[in-house]
């Protein structure tokens, strides 16, 4: 399935997330990001959604904008900021402050061996953080962004393309 055809598929009701996506997407609504930036943020908040439309189209739409590193780096953000995610969300959240001083013991050395820049990769565990809403995660990831010297325009684009392709993945789903 194609952009163009995700498009068509989102109703009336929801026709700003059809121009929001175009928008993100196209680079106008993310201009502080490149190209493999952008298709890898949307990728991995493809994967982190689990929209199998949405997820064939952003592939397709990615085309020679992600080489096989970035699309592994994409997947392999979704996969471990769902793990990261959920744990952290839950240290965070417990009242008892024991959690916080305990080793998490959970193997995660794709953060420190992404196999792209880190700072991308970072940015694709921002997305997938913030559509898992893990505000420790997201504090994390933004603080090692922001230390790299990436821009909070930056930032924000991460974060805009990873909430327009949750909603259009809600829609859809409603939808099917």
């Amino acid at each position: 399935m194609s952009i163009q055809a995700i498009k068509s598929a989102i109703p009336d009701y929801a026709k700003d997330l059809r121009l929001n996506l175009s928008s993100v997407l196209g680079g106008d609504g993310s201009p502080a990001l490149n190209d493999a930036q952008r298709w890898g943020v949307a990728l991995a908040s493809a994967y982190a959604v689990g929209n199998r439309e949405l997820l064939a189209s952003i592939e397709a739409g990615a085309g020679e904008q992600l080489d096989d590193a970035y699309r592994q780096a994409a997947r392999s953000s979704a996969a471990i900021m769902g793990m990261n995610n959920i744990y952290y969300r839950f240290v965070h959240l417990s009242s008892n402050q024991d959690y916080g001083q305990m080793p998490a013991r959970l193997r995660m050395t794709v953060i420190g061996n992404p196999g792209i820049e880190k700072v991308d990769f970072e940015l694709f565990s921002l997305a997938v953080s913030a559509i898992n809403g893990c505000g420790m995660c997201i504090d994390s990831h933004e603080k090692v962004l922001r230390q790299a010297g990436f821009s909070t325009a930056g930032i924000q684009d991460a974060v805009r393309i990873a909430a327009v392709i949750h909603a259009v993945a809600g829609v859809l789903q409603q939808e099917s």
